[in-house]
């Protein structure tokens, strides 16, 4: 089984959390200190050498001023979308 985060569906998490990000008008440098993190954390969570776990996720939507639940159902309409 290929891991997660080289999948079509980890890849849309990713576009989804970077698209969300630049739509706040927040940098990476803004995200990370919000999130007490070097830059390179986010950096790295963009550019899907790390993954993100479900807690992380929600520190990061919250980060960046948007809803975690919103941003989750995002990603599900945009899976479904790609599925049908």
């Amino acid at each position: 089984m290929t891991r997660s985060l080289h999948t079509p569906d980890y890849a849309a998490l990713i576009r989804l959390v970077v698209e969300a990000r630049k739509e706040s008008g927040l940098t990476q440098q803004d995200v990370a200190a919000k999130l007490g993190k070097p830059q390179s954390y986010v950096a790295k969570v963009e550019g899907g050498e790390r993954r993100l776990d479900v807690v992380e996720f929600i520190a990061l939507a919250r980060a960046i001023g948007a809803k975690p639940s919103a941003l989750f159902d995002r990603l599900v309409e945009t899976l479904d979308s790609a599925s049908a």
